[in-house]
C-alpha cells in the first residue's frame, strides 16, 4: 500500500505542477480573425494550383497531328485488317 501511496503522490504532483492552464475559449473578434486568415490561405492556395494547373496544360500542348502520320496510320489499319481476313479464309478452308 506504501507504493501506492507514493504513485499517488508522484501523479498529483505531476499533474499540478507540469499542467497548464485551460486557455480561455477565444473570443468572437478573435475567431473571425482566424477564419479570415485561413479563407485568404485557402484563396491563394486555389490561385495557385490554379495557375500552375494553366501553365502545366499550356507548355504541354500536344503537336498537331501531321497528315502523312495520319495517312501511314489509315494504311496500316487497312493491312491489318486484310491480314485478319486472309486468316479468316484459312481457318475456313
Amino acid at each position: 500500500m506504501a507504493e501506492g501511496s507514493e504513485l499517488e503522490t508522484y501523479a498529483n504532483y505531476a499533474n499540478s505542477t507540469t499542467a497548464t492552464p485551460l486557455a480561455e475559449d477565444p473570443t468572437p473578434a478573435q475567431r473571425d480573425k482566424a477564419l479570415k486568415r485561413a479563407l485568404i490561405f485557402m484563396g491563394i492556395a486555389a490561385a495557385s494550383a490554379g495557375l500552375a494547373y494553366a501553365i502545366v496544360r499550356a507548355t504541354l500542348v500536344r503537336v498537331p497531328t501531321d497528315p502523312t502520320t495520319e495517312r501511314i496510320q489509315q494504311l496500316i489499319d487497312e493491312a491489318n485488317r486484310l491480314l485478319a481476313q486472309l486468316d479468316d479464309k484459312k481457318s475456313d478452308s
